[in-house]
């Protein structure tokens, strides 16, 4: 028997029933419609599901960024810090900073290696390494990397290169590591001067307030012990190794511009082998004039010298992947945690006393470089910002205000009177 239609109008037997019982709120067509109900219902539940899915998909993802970030950070800041304290400890044995330069230097010759192998990895259309090169070199010009470019355009930029470490592992020979890393966040205030001198870039008041600050602590640095002694000859070592790596990277951002992981790569190794054929005659001829000399050849610590190596490798390649993967942002705040860092194991492994002269300077220096990393919209920003939350706050305002009114009206109507608010 077909239940679905009667001939008094009533469309279902679960209708007659309810007409029969004389259930309250009965009509024709009521269970239809409570069917509906409860697939509406059904489906807003499944539509609230999905979205609560989404969102928790959603907050996954933000969370995996945020620890991807935070190791990113964590990861330039260790390598740093151990760079340093390799140095620092390699010295005690070994005291030979421009030989350790170049050994160190050498190793650059391995990023594009690790680069292409992470391209057969990850990559979907894998390319030759013949043809990855050459699309590398188009950083050199159309034309790729010629003898002619290789000499013109990798010559100065080694020169500055091996000036910077050098003058860098010379600091820690006169300073505490605590001291040389702070120092050498200068050269982010020096990029700054350089790039609206050279480059005609924006000027920012707050990037000058940020430069004079440096200046400062460069200053306080070198008053620490009076202007004399091996303390103003360390800070002349750091600051100058801060010049040259911001001249270094004014002079990249002039003649080769933005570079992608890939072209940066390939032109880090190209200084690598620079090093290696052009500059070895350098250690060979302070080796030979007793400058770097060292008896016998058995007693060079090549464990440590590979340690300094290995992570100053670690550091040029996550300052260059970071700089594609991430927020270029994120590699500098990794460098400045370097001096809290570098502090912590002077404190409690070397025992040092930090006089509050050379304390205040590194605090000075590390907020200056902290003030350079504003954008360049920043004001824009922050008064932007203002204004929302004034926006909100009257927003607030009038919302309580209404609802008081409305809790007045009603208080009124309970005790027989009308009363309307003043506005």
């Amino acid at each position: 028997m077909d239940g679905k239609a009667a001939p008094n109008g009533v469309a279902t037997i679960e209708d007659r029933i309810l007409r029969i019982t004389g259930y309250y709120g009965y009509y024709p067509g009521y269970s239809s419609q409570k069917r509906e109900e409860g697939t509406q219902t059904h489906t807003e539940s499944s539509s609230q599901e999905a979205e609560g899915q989404t969102r928790c998909q959603s907050c996954t993802s933000t969370f995996l960024k945020l620890i991807w970030r935070f190791l990113i950070i964590l990861s330039v800041s260790s390598s740093w810090v151990g760079t340093t304290q390799f140095v620092k400890i390699t010295y005690e044995t070994f005291d030979c900073p421009f030989f350790m330069t170049w050994f160190s230097t050498n190793w650059n010759i391995m990023i594009f290696p690790i680069y292409y192998s992470g391209h057969l990895a990850t990559a979907q259309e894998k390319q030759s390494p013949i043809k990855k090169f050459r699309e590398c070199s188009r950083i050199f010009g159309e034309d790729g990397l010629t003898l002619k470019l290789f000499l013109k355009r990798t010559a100065p930029f080694s020169i500055l290169w091996t000036l910077t470490n050098y003058l860098y592992l010379l600091a820690l020979k006169k300073l505490t590591a605590t001291d040389v890393s702070a120092l050498f966040c200068c050269n982010k205030a020096f990029v700054f001067l350089l790039s609206w001198i050279v480059l005609k870039d924006r000027f920012m008041g707050a990037r000058i307030v940020a430069a004079i600050m440096a200046i400062t602590g460069i200053v306080m640095m070198a008053y620490a012990d009076g202007f004399q002694g091996d303390s103003i000859i360390g800070v002349a070592y750091a600051v100058g190794s801060a010049s040259t790596s911001a001249l270094y990277k004014v002079l990249f951002k002039m003649f080769l511009g933005s570079a992608n992981f890939g072209e940066a790569a390939h032109f880090v190794s190209t200084l690598g082998f620079f090093n290696l054929i052009f500059i070895s005659v350098t250690p060979i001829i302070l080796y030979f004039t007793k400058v770097e000399y060292w008896s016998p050849f058995s007693a060079v610590p090549w464990g440590y010298l590979c340690g300094v190596a290995s992570l100053w490798l670690a550091f040029n390649i996550l300052v260059n992947v970071g700089v594609v993967l991430t927020y270029p942002i994120l590699i500098s705040i990794g460098t400045v945690l370097s001096v809290p860092g570098n502090a912590a194991v002077d404190l409690l492994k070397h025992k040092m006393i930090f006089s509050v002269v050379r304390l205040g300077a590194t605090i000075i220096i590390c907020i200056g470089f902290l003030l350079m990393l504003l954008p360049e919209e920043w004001d824009e920003i922050t008064l932007r910002f203002i204004n929302s939350l004034k926006e909100k706050k009257s927003e607030d305002h009038a919302d309580d205000i209404t609802d008081s009114s409305v809790h007045t009206r009603s208080r009124s109507r309970a005790n027989g009177t009308v009363s309307i608010p003043l506005a």
